[in-house]
């Protein structure tokens, strides 16, 4: 056992690491050390708690680690880069599940013994049930929409709004009610739990698929500000440092990709989000697209001097990014240069093309962000988008009535050529017609990502 003293100040040292960690983190050549430095503070914090003398028995915590670290371990290894949005998703839903056990612990704990809390703790208390309970199904809900198990599109119902406010409204009640009368009864605790986890549900159900990334970020803070929370009911400051650190910055990067989708951060947190507003007055009748070979687009590759590609959700689902890395090092050897376009919210995840096209060891300053790259595109013989639709659809621009007017996206109509690989002419997320495959400058390469991808590098190599 360890003083009170030690341990708060390895708790302190803990929390310092964590920070310091964080702060690595925002560039991706210091991101994996920071992955470690946090992890040192993790360990650190685990040991100090073993070794704490609030600490009675083992067996629980060991069962526990041997457990969890068992199926850590296993989705580590098992999980494809491609279901890593899901993962993510899980891993906010076990936490906010976890804030939503320690403080339901805590409360039945003092109403078995006859203990009451102070005004800040029994706060503290519920909203550690409320926002676990809403992370633990809303991640639930996100895994399920990621995971195609059920349908990815928003799911709406006439007075969502209205009936959102009033479960709120009862769980403030319950909450009020909990917090100032210690007699009440226990009943009300676990309606506030049941309605708790019923509006983690009505609060995900309306965001679409494509939105994922905001949704996941801030369920991202929720399960910290969980987390925190319950810190503060448990009393423990490293908890309370790193719930705070998590909670933040995942609402700092939630507000980073509604910027990039040109929404507010209210229409998240209020359950519209993901409801297109109206649908665009441009349908494609009497336009037409150009299609192409994979021996043509090969010939534009191979003679191009800059090549700058698009990466998509669909590049990720055909898991195609070796080929990729393959065709870059063909251009490169050719004396071309290939860059990647990266939109804030690719993908189904925050920093989902990044992650990707790490794997196959694209160095990172081929990774350019949106604001970065969109000055080169005039200047680039070929774009090649893959997997992508809203993020590069000129309609954001050009077409105040389509519902993605306003959004930022990457200036691939700019291009001088353009080649659009994708299965068909299915429209994305948004639903509505992308008005880059109707370009002139645009031909349309039909296909598996990584099958047709293979056979353009097998083609590059003749050319």
């Amino acid at each position: 056992m360890i003083s009170i003293a030690i341990e708060r100040l390895l708790y302190l040292v803990a929390s310092v690491l964590f920070i310091t960690g964080l702060k690595k983190l925002q560039s991706p050549e210091t991101a994996r050390k920071g992955n470690q430095i946090s992890a040192v503070g993790m360990l650190l914090a685990i040991i100090v708690t073993l070794l704490s003398t609030k600490t009675i028995t083992y067996g629980t915590i060991a069962a526990g680690l041997l457990v969890g670290g068992g199926l850590g371990l296993w989705m580590a290894r098992s999980i494809a880069m491609t279901s890593m949005p899901q993962m993510v998703a899980l891993l906010n839903g076990v936490g906010g599940a976890s804030s939503l056990l320690v403080a339901s612990a805590e409360f039945l704990h003092r109403q078995s013994t006859g203990g009451v809390a102070t005004v800040d703790v029994a706060l503290s208390t519920h909203l550690g049930v409320l926002i676990g309970a809403v992370t633990f199904t809303g991640s639930a809900i996100a895994w399920a929409k990621l995971q195609e198990v059920m349908t990815g599109k928003a799911i709406v119902f006439g007075g969502q709004k209205m009936v959102n406010g009033a479960l709120f409204a009862v769980i403030a009640g319950l909450a009020a009610w909990l917090i100032f009368v210690p007699t009440a009864p226990l009943w009300a605790f676990y309606a506030l739990v049941g309605l708790s986890l019923v509006i983690g549900v009505l609060l995900v159900i309306p965001i679409g698929g494509a939105d994922m990334p905001v949704v996941i970020s801030l369920l991202n803070s929720y399960s910290g500000i969980a987390a925190a929370m319950t810190g503060f009911v448990i009393k423990s400051e490293v908890l309370v440092i790193s719930g705070a650190l998590v909670g933040s910055s995942g609402i700092i990067l939630s507000q980073i990709m509604c910027k990039a989708m040109n929404r507010s951060l209210s229409n998240v947190l209020f359950g519209a989000f993901g409801q297109a507003a109206g649908k665009s007055n441009k349908t494609s009748e009497g336009l037409s697209v150009s299609a192409t070979s994979i021996e043509e687009a090969a010939l534009m590759i191979a003679y191009a001097q800059s090549v700058i590609v698009v990466p998509g959700y669909g590049l990720a689902v055909a898991q195609a990014q070796h080929q990729v890395r393959e065709l870059m090092d063909l251009v490169e050897k050719r004396g071309g240069t290939m860059k990647f376009a990266v939109h804030p919210v690719a993908g189904r995840m925050p920093g989902h093309m990044n992650v990707l096209l790490a794997e196959a060891n694209i160095p990172y300053d081929k990774l350019i962000d949106m604001d970065d790259i969109n000055p080169e595109f005039e200047r680039t013989d070929v774009c090649l988008v893959i997997g992508a639709n809203d993020v590069v659809n000129p309609a954001a621009r050009t077409d105040p009535s389509s519902p993605i007017f306003g959004m930022p996206i990457l200036n691939a109509d700019h291009a001088k050529r353009i080649i659009v690989m994708k299965r068909g002419m299915s429209a994305g997320f948004a639903g509505i017609e992308n008005e880059l495959f109707y370009n002139s400058k645009t031909q349309m390469l039909f296909g598996d990502a990584k099958g047709t991808l293979s056979k353009l590098v097998a083609e590059v190599k003749q050319v």
